[in-house]
């Protein structure tokens, strides 16, 4: 088993976090291509993406959760599909991501949960909403804002916890952050 210093530089190393941000962009877009949940005004789906999300945010910062959020995201579209919300996806998903990870950066307590909660949501369903609203009418665009809540509820319910377990088994990957 790896001494700390050994293991300190190998997670510094450039491959190793091209490599690891590569696993969480894929599990990502897993979390969001597997389990699709339709919305008919929008043609849209639900899905467990936030989950990946919200993990990556706390275990890896914000920084990797934009891209591995955004990439990921955009991946299942591609794949689902549905290419012309790609681009929408990344941003919504990749911003999602980054505010979880720059409000719970320092310390999480059910406050920091609450506030990434709030901006995750605002911001992930806003952008969904705003294009959805331009693209099929404001009105159906208004069918998808409960399944966004109920993504991010999901990512706080399961990625959370998640995250914490993985800290307790594996402690050392609270120096991941990139």
């Amino acid at each position: 088993m790896p001494d700390n210093e050994n293991e300190s530089s190998v997670t510094n190393l450039p491959a190793f976090k091209i490599a690891s941000l590569a696993i969480l962009i894929a599990v990502t877009t897993v979390f969001t291509y597997i389990i699709r949940i339709p919305v008919a005004p929008t043609r849209g789906y639900i899905n467990f993406g936030d989950v990946a999300i919200f993990f990556t945010a706390i275990t890896f910062g914000p920084i990797t959760a934009f891209l591995a959020g955004g990439l990921g995201t955009a991946l299942a579209d591609l794949f689902a599909g549905y290419a012309q919300w790609a681009p929408i996806t990344f941003f919504a998903h990749g911003l999602q991501g980054l505010l979880v990870g720059l409000i719970l950066r320092k310390k999480i307590n059910i406050t920091g949960l609450i506030l990434s909660f709030l901006a995750a949501t605002i911001v992930m369903a806003g952008i969904y909403y705003i294009t959805a609203g331009v693209m099929y009418g404001f009105g159906p665009a208004l069918a998808e804002i409960p399944g966004n809540i109920l993504q991010n509820v999901a990512g706080v319910a399961v990625g959370v916890p998640l995250a914490a377990a993985v800290r307790k088994a594996y402690p050392p990957i609270q120096n991941y952050k990139w």
